[in-house]
């Protein structure tokens, strides 16, 4: 069985396993209500996963059946990849941020082979080497792009509205906007005094926006005819300070592990970004396309050792700071290219 751990005051977490991620698991946790339990968050989408998580409602004295609605979040796949699979088999419904929800619909439709367009116009952008654009440009002339995780992902049927007091009866849970790890990304505030008695507003839980000893991933999230997020790290960093102002006596994020101080984490989290951020202006002091700053940059090994899929995802971090940098007036685009060279102002 999972080692569910009961939080008090009707919330238990329940650790569902990512496959192949060292992140471990995600911990779905179950709220009471009295129109029956809820998730926030499901897990992936795996066998494995799915047996976990059923076992795990087991173990809380319940099971998918009596599910009443799951709250999603955020879009990523280790979140919400079994939320279609537990409204087939409860009937429960399914709410998520329009923002999110907006990109599950777009992932759902996007053609095969147009995220691999789009990645390889990026990297012709950023100024990738030919030895890394030939892997994903060689996947696409073979017509063989596989399906992103997500793609298959349920469309919700509610939306999470900021701000929202939700219409959960026998609690008090608010929607809290938190965009920048996605455009989407909410956080819910359990607005009751904590079972334990600890000082604080209730209780957090906080997603990805906000863990206890990772920084959350900043990348972008664009599609053709989408929106495009002008400076994800501006509105995360925006966000995390609101977050900071809830004083919430406990955080239930959805890896890791409980915690509290949440002014603390922030207050943490923000340095690091400044320090990041100044890193990458000194940097920039020789102009520099994206590419040359991202493998310029720190990371958690060097950069000859960051595998293929990673260094793309790398790239997304580093043009969210540049982009931050930009809006800050603190860099600019050098005319000319592709690909774009930038420098520090």
């Amino acid at each position: 069985m999972p080692q569910v751990t009961d939080h008090g005051g009707g919330v238990v977490s329940i650790p569902v396993p990512i496959p192949d991620n060292p992140l471990g698991h995600t911990l779905v946790h179950l709220l009471d209500t009295d129109r029956g339990p809820v998730l926030v968050d499901t897990g992936w989408d795996d066998p494995a996963s799915w047996d976990t998580l059923v076992a795990g409602l087991g173990a809380c004295g319940t099971s998918v059946t009596e599910l009443h609605g799951v709250l999603v979040t955020h879009h990523h796949p280790d979140h919400h990849g079994l939320s279609a699979r537990v409204r087939e088999v409860s009937g429960a419904w399914i709410a998520m941020h329009p923002a999110d929800a907006d990109l599950v619909r777009r992932l759902r439709a996007a053609p095969p082979g147009q995220w691999l367009d789009q990645l390889v116009a990026k990297l012709v952008a950023a100024g990738a080497p030919e030895e890394h654009l030939a892997p994903v440009e060689a996947a696409r002339a073979r017509g063989r792009a596989r399906p992103l995780p997500g793609s298959r992902a349920a469309l919700p049927d509610r939306e999470i509205a900021p701000g929202e007091l939700l219409d959960l009866p026998g609690r008090r849970l608010r929607a809290i906007w938190t965009p920048g790890h996605t455009p989407g990304h909410v956080c819910l505030h359990l607005e009751e005094a904590h079972p334990l008695g600890r000082a604080g507003r209730g209780r957090l839980f906080s997603g990805d926006h906000l863990l206890p000893g990772v920084t959350p991933h900043i990348g972008l999230y664009e599609f053709p005819g989408g929106p495009t997020a002008t400076d994800p790290l501006g509105d995360y960093l925006a966000s995390l300070e609101r977050v900071a102002l809830l004083g919430p006596a406990e955080v239930l994020p959805a890896h890791q592990y409980a915690f509290t101080d949440a002014p603390g984490r922030v207050a943490t989290l923000l340095a690091h970004h400044r320090a990041r951020l100044a890193s990458l202006r000194a940097l920039l002091a020789t102009p520099r396309t994206l590419w040359q700053l991202t493998e310029s940059m720190e990371w958690n090994r060097p950069w000859s050792r960051i595998p293929y899929g990673s260094r793309n995802i790398a790239v997304a971090e580093a043009e969210a700071h540049l982009r931050h940098l930009v809006a800050l007036g603190h860099a600019e685009a050098v005319p000319g290219g592709p690909p774009v060279t930038y420098v520090a102002v």
